[in-house]
């Protein structure tokens, strides 16, 4: 078995000094009845906090690394994911990857950003030949998921570095596309997501995976509570209403995002809740919308969306620390803080016996 060590939360807690405390209460919301809502975590014991209220409303899971560091409550699917090319990543991830699925893994994804310096950084070819050896022969066992790639407008990156990914792995059996989206509204949102749906279509891909998303205000934690509420309310309740958004993940459930000294905050609240007018009204206008909306927004959203990513390319700081489980070895984790503010999670070490 490949063992893992959680990413200390010190690392989270130095960046709550930017973010306003994050208000932790539950509120009275209506449940939703969905499958798509994931949640994209570093500790498995918050997932189980999170679906305990509201069991059902979260039906998948991932940590950005192939084993998922602890136990998944039952009706939550554990996804493995491929984080990077570097021998620390490919060197467990066959006995990683076997076992999520033996264990009820139905899809697998690939690699984290590899259109980003900052990320797993890898040009196309070289993500589709190492995809084709590492992945594709799991397609008779799960449904196979593209890199998540960002958001950015810049040339061979975000969905331009997808297309020359597929080019190159025409034959890698690939089900569905991974995306990550940061911006500063749900109508950029929109534009962006008809975009990757546009894209997978061109591969007669019919799913798309929002696999990170959240404002960009909030990638060091959560800056304003309110606003970081109604734009999740209004986004997740677009995000069911199309149909080729099959799964999606907001970032991310931790501690001063929708946690609060592990507890569930009233974002994390929203992310697995809502209202019985956001369900009924705000989800037929915002699809009765999407398109309109989607080209009204486009210029601002190319905009954003290019000066958000482009800044990666920045020098950056960064740390690392260890910790240890009872149940698992320790071993170190590094994460590092880019200019954009975006933390940027790298999955724990794998390591075979």
């Amino acid at each position: 078995m490949p063992s893992f060590a959680h990413i200390l939360t010190a690392g989270l807690v130095a960046t709550s000094a930017v973010a306003f405390p994050v208000q932790s209460r539950r509120t009275s919301l209506q449940k939703r009845s969905t499958g798509k809502r994931g949640a994209a975590y570093n500790d498995a014991t918050l997932v189980s906090t999170l679906t305990t209220d509201e069991a059902g409303t979260v039906s998948w899971s991932y940590n950005w690394g192939s084993s998922m560091g602890g136990d998944m409550p039952s009706n939550v699917e554990y996804v493995p994911m491929l984080w990077g090319s570097g021998s620390d990543y490919v060197d467990g991830w066959t006995d990683a990857v076997e076992t999520a699925l033996s264990s009820g893994s139905s899809y697998i994804l690939g690699f984290n950003e590899p259109d980003m310096s900052s990320q797993a950084d890898m040009t196309a070819a070289t993500a589709a030949e190492l995809y084709a050896e590492y992945i594709t022969p799991y397609a008779n066992s799960a449904k196979l998921v593209s890199p998540a790639v960002t958001s950015s407008t810049s040339s061979g990156e975000g969905l331009d570095w997808f297309k020359s990914f597929m080019s190159d792995c025409s034959s890698c059996n690939i089900s569905a596309l991974a995306v990550h989206w940061y911006g500063d509204s749900v109508d950029e949102l929109k534009t962006f997501v008809n975009e990757a749906i546009e894209a997978a279509a061109e591969y007669d891909i019919s799913e798309v995976w929002l696999t990170e998303f959240g404002l960009s205000a909030d990638t060091s934690g959560v800056s304003d509570t309110d606003t970081t509420v109604s734009f999740l309310d209004e986004a997740v309740s677009w995000l069911d209403s199309q149909s080729s958004v099959t799964r999606y993940a907001f970032f991310y459930c931790a501690n001063n995002y929708m946690f609060t000294d592990d507890a569930v905050n009233s974002v994390g609240d929203v992310y697995v809740s809502s209202s019985s007018s956001s369900t009924s009204t705000s989800t037929s206008s915002s699809s009765a919308s999407s398109t309109s909306s989607s080209a009204s927004s486009a210029s601002s959203s190319a905009a954003s969306s290019s000066s958000s990513y482009e800044s990666s390319s920045s020098s950056e700081s960064s740390f690392s620390a260890s910790s240890s489980s009872s149940s698992e070895s320790s071993s170190s984790d590094s994460f590092t803080f880019g200019v954009d503010s975006k933390i940027a999670l790298l999955p724990p070490v794998q390591h075979s016996n």
